[in-house]
């Protein structure tokens, strides 16, 4: 009999694809690979919605509050890199939720998160001509995906009660 094989396990993201007057928002951040450009986005906590990850993690790499109005999309991919000073080998499947929305006001006083250098503003074939430069090849397929008008009731992912009600016993 085989041993048990741990579970797979893909790690789940949130992304904003945000455009503004034609211009989409990026940040840039430092990475193992340097800087690189990046929809604002991050991993989903314990305990929150896809919906509140989206808005924590724009707010937390820009500043500003976001409100999604529409699911882009569902994305895979993958990343593969060899370890490096004695560090294991990495192999990770990212499943990404990437939302479009409104950009509110910046909160005053909030500083940008660890790592994040800056955002800027680009367009399309701004976005387009630093693809060597993204952290991930979804920051361009998000981007082409929003422009090509696709989008999706929000209602499309359902979060239930229980993954943000309080775990303590009763």
């Amino acid at each position: 009999m085989r041993a048990m094989e741990p579970r797979w396990k893909p790690s789940v993201t949130v992304a904003a694809v945000i455009e503004c007057d034609g211009r989409y928002l990026l940040v840039e951040e430092h990475t193992a690979e340097g800087l690189r450009l990046n929809n604002p986005a991050g991993h989903l906590d314990p305990g929150e919605s896809l919906l509140d990850g989206v808005a924590r993690e724009t707010l937390e790499e820009t500043t500003h509050r976001f409100t999604p109005t529409a699911l882009v999309g569902v994305y895979l991919s993958r990343f593969q890199r060899e370890g490096r000073h004695g560090a294991p080998d990495e192999d990770i499947t990212y499943l990404r939720f990437a939302y479009c929305g409104e950009l509110g006001e910046a909160v005053a006083g909030r500083a940008l998160d660890t790592g994040i250098v800056r955002t800027l503003w680009m367009t399309p074939d701004e976005v387009r001509a630093s693809a060597a430069r993204h952290r991930s090849p979804l920051v361009l397929r998000c981007m082409e995906d929003h422009l090509a008008g696709q989008r999706h009731p929000l209602s499309m992912v359902f979060t239930d009660p229980s993954v943000t009600a309080d775990p303590s016993p009763r």
